[in-house]
């Protein structure tokens, strides 16, 4: 997506998605090797969704390590190495994005399966 159009807006003034491709910008920018990301599909119309986890993958591709704290759980296991469920602030269940999905327990209440 271009933010062209918006190059002389100021960041405040821009609308929640575009505002959310300025935040990955200016921190993919830096060539990091970690990028922290949390809730970064919240408030995103679906298709907004599938476009941002379209651009974690890209920058997941190409070497850098992504932190990812999401609620929607298919999205982030889809571009996810492994996982963590988190209740109360506590690990309540961990491992590969793989050993996740067979989960009868993170099928049903995290997948909606």
């Amino acid at each position: 997506p271009e933010l062209s159009a918006n190059c002389y807006r100021r960041a405040r003034d821009l609308s929640l998605v575009d505002r959310r491709r300025v935040e990955i910008c200016r921190a993919v920018v830096a060539n990091p090797q970690l990028l922290l990301l949390d809730e970064p599909s919240f408030g995103l119309a679906p298709k907004l969704v599938e476009e941002f986890y379209d651009t974690i993958r890209q920058i997941r591709e190409r070497g850098t390590t992504i932190f990812l704290s999401e609620q929607n759980a298919g999205k982030a296991l889809a571009v996810a190495d492994r996982g963590y469920v988190l209740q109360k602030g506590v690990v309540k269940i961990e491992g590969s994005t793989h050993e996740l999905r067979k989960s009868d327990e993170v099928r049903k209440a995290y997948l909606g399966e």
